[in-house]
């Protein structure tokens, strides 16, 4: 599980950079009823160890990890489009970037294969490697 900080950190900076479809939050149903694009973020990996010593309560801990995007958009030509503009949009807003006491690196491309096509929606998903250091 990513670190709080963290968290809070990739989604105010996806909200400051991306406003083309709703964003669920972590737990929520990932559908809509109207059959729209929407966006889940998730942490699904992340390791701490120790990256200083010597100096009790003034060491660093170095959190390291990834964060999800899955973009779900219809499975039209135009709706699959759109999706391809929006992931370079998000990965362009997190590729090799420091916000705050954030590092993120280098996107991975979305994946394309058969698990795209779910149903009339098509799936998009691409990840993000960070790094985050905590003191104490």
């Amino acid at each position: 599980m990513a670190h709080r900080i963290v968290e809070s950190t990739i989604r105010a900076h996806l909200a400051a950079n991306f406003d083309g479809c709703p964003v669920y939050a972590k737990g929520a149903i990932g559908s809509r009823e109207d059959g729209g694009a929407f966006l889940v973020v998730q942490f699904p990996h992340s390791s701490s160890r120790q990256a200083s010593t010597g100096d009790p309560g003034n060491n660093f801990y170095r959190e390291e990890g990834g964060v999800r995007f899955v973009l779900t958009v219809p499975r039209t030509a135009s709706g699959i489009a759109q999706g391809d503009l929006w992931a370079e949009q998000i990965a362009n807003a997190f590729r090799g970037k420091r916000i705050g006491g954030l590092l993120t690196f280098a996107p991975t491309s979305p994946v394309s294969d058969d698990s795209n096509d779910i149903g009339g929606l098509y799936r998009l998903s691409f990840a993000v490697p960070y790094q985050f250091d905590v003191k104490g």
